[in-house]
């Protein structure tokens, strides 16, 4: 399989979970944590539901890859995510040393890889962590409009 059917692949486990966030009536995004060819972690999007404010799809995912390889640290672990990270998802990225990041959809308004800032590119970080953005970003793009349409 090529790097972008991997990356694909992937992100279409991550945009099922983002469906599965919309159908509980949250904003539709997933996120899958995998690292050698194996998912360790996946979540969607739970703040409502969990009156979380910190249940965003990464965060839920990356909890629990780090329940599942039982440490906190996932080197090598590639995040694929269907939209663009906040400041909170870029932070903990760095903290749990994952290696890459994958996103579909631009975040115009919160997204901190290259809408707004460059969080992830960062020098003073003690730990980098390369990005690809723009994988399925068409489909993610269409479930939240689709969502947001729905809800107006």
């Amino acid at each position: 399989m090529s790097n972008t059917e991997n990356h694909e692949h992937w992100m279409r486990r991550a945009l099922a979970l983002a469906d599965r966030a919309a159908n509980e009536g949250e904003v539709p995004v997933g996120a899958v944590v995998v690292r050698d060819g194996v998912l360790l972690g996946e979540g969607w999007n739970q703040m409502i539901a969990t009156q979380d404010p910190t249940g965003h799809a990464e965060i839920v995912a990356l909890r629990d890859a780090a329940r599942v390889v039982g440490n906190y640290r996932l080197p090598g672990s590639t995040l694929y995510v269907t939209l663009e990270p906040c400041t909170m998802c870029a932070g903990a990225m760095v903290h749990a040393r994952v290696a890459t990041l994958v996103f579909a959809a631009r975040e115009p308004k919160a997204g901190v890889i290259t809408s707004t800032c460059q969080l992830l590119d960062e020098p003073r970080f003690n730990h980098r962590v390369c990005w690809q953005g723009g994988v399925l970003a068409e489909e993610s793009s269409t479930r939240l409009q689709a969502f947001f349409q729905a809800r107006r």
